[in-house]
């Protein structure tokens, strides 16, 4: 019978392709969050100096690049170039269509997930890392988003960045007063993928609560029993006194 070895070259390339993937996580945050400020400093202060705002856009492209060269380097290390594409489809458009360029916020994903690692060894410690710093990443960068899109539109209700806010904290939490909503097809569009993360988010909260509920009952019950083991265990050892002390005292009549 024979059976299935593993090229060394094979086991070279998945080797280098994991290293690179390694050492590109910490980078790529770095110019996440670049982009992050330079995306979202012209919507925030509209009134910065043509040379600052220059300065955005430069960087804009400049990580764009950086995103595209890090996409084609592992495109070139991946030994199964074609189920690369397939399993990276959002990365590639990110790149070929300049109009969803504000998704690239998703690449700060690779912050939580070093904030994650960095949680602690319980689960709930690292869940509530995640979704705290999950929910005001999201937050902020859909309230930039949708500010970016309705600040100047015809009949537009969210003009200013604390009305943004409170949009974003009504939808994510699924509240929906009603009181701000967006009239443009991008300020919707966002709106659609803020309530999309908004029910995850409550969703891993809730699961989150459930679990720690459960925790506490079963460390609740486990205390419990241990006490009454313990008591049980006291008792018979009082009784056990009890029954020497009665043997070893003479009876009526002995002399």
């Amino acid at each position: 019978m024979s059976t299935a070895t593993t090229d060394p070259r094979d086991a070279r390339a998945d080797a280098r392709y994991l290293a690179y993937a390694h050492r590109s996580e910490r980078l790529a945050t770095v110019v996440a969050v670049l982009w992050l400020v330079a995306y979202s400093l012209p919507i925030l202060q509209p009134a910065l100096p043509e040379q600052v705002r220059t300065a955005c856009h430069v960087v804009r492209t400049l990580t764009w690049a950086a995103f595209g060269v890090d996409y084609l380097l592992r495109l070139a290390l991946s030994r199964h170039r074609a189920r690369f594409v397939a399993t990276h489809p959002l990365d590639l458009l990110l790149l070929v269509l300049p109009m969803l360029q504000p998704l690239r916020l998703l690449r700060l994903v690779t912050v939580l997930r070093l904030l994650n690692q960095r949680a602690g060894t319980r689960l709930r410690g690292r869940v509530g890392l995640f979704v705290t710093s999950a929910t005001v990443l999201i937050g902020f960068s859909a309230a930039c988003a949708v500010l970016d899109a309705e600040r100047d539109a015809p009949g537009a209700t969210i003009t200013t960045f604390g009305e943004a806010v409170w949009w974003v904290a009504t939808t994510i939490t699924t509240v929906g007063y009603g009181d701000y909503s967006p009239v443009t097809a991008t300020g919707r569009a966002v709106a659609v993928g803020l309530m999309l993360s908004g029910i995850a988010l409550v969703g891993v909260v809730t699961g989150s609560l459930a679990s720690w509920f459960l925790d506490e009952v079963r460390d609740t019950s486990g205390a419990d029993a241990e006490a009454t083991r313990a008591d049980v265990q006291r008792l018979a050892e009082e009784v056990g006194r009890l029954r020497e002390e009665l043997a070893a005292r003479p009876r009526p009549g002995t002399p």
